[in-house]
């Protein structure tokens, strides 16, 4: 009787030896799916539609309008792309020299803008604008901090679910290898965020859905080569982050130069600002490819599933 009793003590320790290493064996498995779903697109895109814009930098909608902005304006427009406000002189009365849009963000009715002093590649002045969404007219500034290594600023999010305002870098190099974080309320610089495997000449960045979405201008137009959009998923008090491909432009009219991007979440639409037609030299139209005496700005639509 005790050695039957003895080795059903032992088959039960067995037993539940087996489950708790079965256990352990599908935790390592889930971990190692979602490892490799954090380097995989989040999503399936089609295209659905392309607007022309007046306006070559950014895009941003709060589901209701959308707003537009040029390298020296910014345009609003209604849920049927008709323009129903702009302001085409946003620097005057400026305390510092801004000649410089990028990309922009909307955050209760404000629209966040990349403002800075830009020619040939270098970018001084940098701070994060801040405009009423409905006149468009300017409100607000806060400085970049200088001793964050950021060496331009082609686009800025609002992420409120941590309260920060994020910036990024065209320069490539050092300047593009980072997220640039400041409070949201205080405009205080707040630190940044190493990026691995960064892409090229980062245009747009977008805080959606838990993660940030950037555009990288890193396809060669004269080789009629896409750009893409690329996603970084930060875990908390993360100060790096791996970066993964999300998708390709090769569906666009003509390789040139991608720009802004926003979600409208409403329709759960990706939108990317992208121009055609210019060439573009160190940041600046320097002229334009055969068949174009101008550069069209648009945006494409995406459905995503």
């Amino acid at each position: 009787m005790e050695k039957s009793s003895s080795k059903l003590k032992i088959a039960l320790v067995m037993a539940l030896g087996a489950v708790v290493v079965l256990a352990a064996v599908l935790v390592w498995k889930a971990s190692q799916i979602q490892a490799a779903a954090d380097y995989l697109p989040r999503y399936q895109y089609s295209q659905s539609k392309v607007v022309e814009v007046n306006g070559r930098q950014g895009i941003a909608t709060d589901g209701t309008s959308y707003w537009v902005s040029g390298t020296t304006s910014l345009t609003k427009y209604d849920k049927d792309w008709k323009v129903i406000a702009q302001n085409t002189t946003p620097f005057a009365g400026r305390e510092s020299e801004v000649n410089h849009f990028g990309d922009i963000d909307v955050y209760n009715n404000d629209v966040y803008v990349s403002a800075e002093y830009f020619k040939d590649g270098v970018g001084k002045n940098i701070q994060i604008a801040i405009y009423d969404g409905n006149t468009l007219q300017f409100k607000k500034a806060f400085n970049f901090n200088a001793d964050s290594g950021q060496e331009e600023c082609a686009g800025i999010t609002v992420n409120p679910d941590d309260k920060v305002v994020v910036l990024c870098s065209w320069v490539d190099g050092e300047s593009g290898r980072y997220l640039y974080e400041y409070d949201l309320e205080t405009g205080a610089y707040k630190g940044k965020v190493h990026l691995h495997c960064p892409p090229q000449w980062l245009q747009g960045v977008l805080y959606s859905d838990g993660a940030y979405y950037l555009t990288s201008d890193d396809g060669t137009a004269d080789d009629n080569e896409p750009d893409h959009v690329y996603r970084v998923t930060l875990k908390p008090g993360a100060t790096e982050a791996t970066v993964a491909p999300e998708l390709t432009l090769s569906d666009v009219t003509f390789q040139g130069e991608i720009e802004g991007l926003t979600v409208d979440h409403k329709t759960n639409q990706l939108m990317v600002l992208y121009n055609r037609g210019s060439r573009i030299v160190l940041g600046m139209v320097k002229g334009f490819y055969p068949g174009y005496t101008k550069e069209i700005s648009e945006i494409y639509v995406y459905n995503r599933r």
